[in-house]
C-alpha cells in the first residue's frame, strides 16, 4: 500500500480535467510524487513566479531611468519617451500587483498549512545547525591546539 502524505498539501486528483478515463503520464507523475518532492517543486515554483516578477520591477526601473535622460528632444521623441514609460510603469504596476497576490497567498498558505510540520522542520534544521556548531567547535579546539603545540586532550 502507497506511503500516506506526511502534509496537508492539496494535491492533484484522479480526474484533474473533464476528460474522464484520460489521464496524463504528467498528472499521474504528480500524484505519485513523493510528499517532500511535491513540496520542493511547489516551492521552485513560488521562487520563479517571485523571481520573474522581481526582474519586471528591476528592468522597468532601469528602463525608466535610462529614458530620463535629458538633453535635446523634439516633440516626437519627447511623446515617443513618455509612451514608452507609461508602457513600463504599467507593466511593473502588473508585476507589484502579483507580487501583492504571491504575498497573500503565502501567508494563507501559511495561516492554513499544518503547525506541527512547520514546528518539525524548524526543529530538525535547529538540531542540523547546532550539530555543524559543535563541529565547527571542536575543528577550531583541534586546530588551536596543533597550533599552540599543546598535546591534544581527549
Amino acid at each position: 500500500m502507497a506511503e500516506a502524505p506526511q502534509t496537508d498539501v492539496s494535491r492533484p486528483s484522479a480526474l484533474p480535467t473533464a476528460k474522464l478515463l484520460q489521464r496524463s503520464a504528467f498528472s499521474q507523475a504528480l500524484v505519485d510524487q513523493k510528499s517532500d518532492e511535491y513540496l520542493d517543486n511547489v516551492e521552485e515554483e513560488w521562487n520563479k513566479k517571485v523571481d520573474t516578477e522581481i526582474e519586471t520591477l528591476v528592468d522597468g526601473m532601469v528602463d525608466i531611468v535610462s529614458l530620463a535622460s535629458i538633453g535635446d528632444k523634439d516633440k516626437f521623441r519627447v511623446a515617443q519617451e513618455s509612451f514608452q514609460t507609461e508602457c513600463r510603469a504599467e507593466s511593473m504596476v502588473r508585476a507589484a500587483h502579483s507580487l501583492l497576490s504571491i504575498t497573500h497567498s503565502l501567508k494563507l498558505l501559511l495561516l492554513l498549512s499544518d503547525e506541527t510540520q512547520i514546528a518539525h522542520r524548524r526543529d530538525a534544521e535547529l538540531k542540523h545547525v547546532q550539530h555543524e556548531k559543535t563541529e565547527a567547535r571542536e575543528k577550531v579546539a583541534v586546530l588551536l591546539d596543533e597550533l599552540l603545540k599543546r598535546p591534544h586532550e581527549s
